[in-house]
């Protein structure tokens, strides 16, 4: 993994809580928590999905959550890994990710989300969000 520091008073503190919020990702959709992901999100967040569809604040996040996850990652599992964190402040984090998403039949697919994060009142939150999958051949 790799950080860029524009601020100067980025901690590793502040990197390992922007880790354990993309664990919670990994977490809450492997174990089809709708609510667990939600509440993961600041209350005006922007989340665009793997397929482009745009969500705009927490409600719209959690109307679609709670209509997709639920039996969506039947035989599937999808892990998280933090590439690279770019302090744009020391309170905004730009978060690259690398999705693995293994289907029932044991392929996979590759997915780069970058998460936007704001920390408020101590706590690091998803912002503005665009998961995108990664064709072959790309």
């Amino acid at each position: 993994m790799s950080t860029t520091n524009t601020a100067d008073q980025t901690s590793r503190t502040d990197i390992e809580a922007i880790k354990q919020v993309v664990a919670a990702v990994e977490h809450s959709q492997n174990n089809e928590l709708p609510d667990e992901f939600v509440a993961l999100f600041r209350a005006d967040a922007i989340w665009t999905t793997g397929h482009g569809r745009r969500l705009f604040g927490r409600d719209a996040i959690s109307t679609f959550t709670h209509q997709v996850l639920p039996g969506g990652m039947q035989g599937a599992t999808v892990t998280f890994e933090v590439e690279h964190v770019l302090f744009i402040r020391s309170d905004v984090a730009a978060v690259k990710v690398v999705q693995t998403y293994r289907n029932p039949d044991g392929t996979e697919e590759v997915g780069t989300p970058l998460f936007v994060m704001a920390k408020e009142d101590g706590q690091w939150r998803l912002t503005a969000c665009q998961n995108t999958s990664v064709f072959s051949g790309d």
